[in-house]
């Protein structure tokens, strides 16, 4: 029994890594609070919060969050290194943001904001299913050796530790670097907002972004870690 990695330890989460993480999130929102430099010409006034970019944005997590863990648990370690995920990862969002304007119908209309969720999950999934994958332990020859079975289970189990670090790690990313197919796409996002923000000097929405991507990071961290 002590082989079987079917039966996992539930061990309570040290708080160090917590405090590390709460040391740069603190940091971080001091230095939004005494922003240094002048304004940007043409960017005096305080931009207006995009809030129609909520819903596609949460949408784009909600797909991301759920998607590449399903396919990293369906190709397991392996499909880190198939061919087809490095065509899929290797074109940048630019690519895929004029792919995308050359392909949507004109009587459609402008992509808008459905467009950019498009092309944000065409450009983003790829490189997460690849992180997750990689993340994966070996399975030769263990638990190969137990069964498809056991192997499903044991990767289930990795990827329900890994899946809070995962988003705890990702999610800023996710919100705020999607400035060039805001930029392409001609719509207001979250990134075009951060950039504002930052060239107006708007300290106390900068402070607000941090607190919110602390309070994301927190409510993403796991609570148990897996045990040896």
């Amino acid at each position: 029994m002590a082989l079987d990695p079917l039966t996992v330890t539930r061990q309570r989460a040290p708080l160090w890594p917590l405090l590390q993480g709460a040391l740069v999130w603190g940091v971080g929102l001091a230095l939004a609070l005494q922003l240094p430099g002048s304004l940007w010409k043409g960017t005096a006034t305080t931009p207006a919060f995009p809030w129609a970019a909520l819903a596609p944005a949460g949408a784009a997590l909600l797909a991301l969050a759920l998607l590449a863990p399903l396919a990293a648990l369906w190709g397991g370690p392996s499909l880190a290194t198939r061919r087809s995920l490095a065509v899929l990862e290797a074109p940048p969002e630019l690519l895929w943001a004029g792919l995308l304007l050359a392909l949507w119908p004109a009587a459609w209309g402008p992509p808008g904001l459905g467009g950019w969720l498009l092309a944000l999950l065409c450009a983003a999934l790829p490189s997460e299913i690849r992180w997750l994958c990689q993340a994966l332990p070996a399975e030769s020859p263990f638990p190969q050796a137990w069964g498809p079975v056991a192997v499903l289970r044991v990767r289930r189990r990795v990827l329900l530790r890994l899946w809070g670090r995962w988003l705890a790690a990702r999610l800023p990313l996710w919100l705020t670097a999607t400035l060039v197919l805001e930029r392409a796409l001609g719509v207001p996002g979250l990134g075009t907002d951060w950039l504002l923000r930052v060239a107006s000097r708007d300290r106390v929405g900068l402070a607000a972004w941090i607190l919110v991507l602390a309070c994301l990071w927190a409510l993403a961290r796991p609570l148990e870690r897996e045990g040896a």
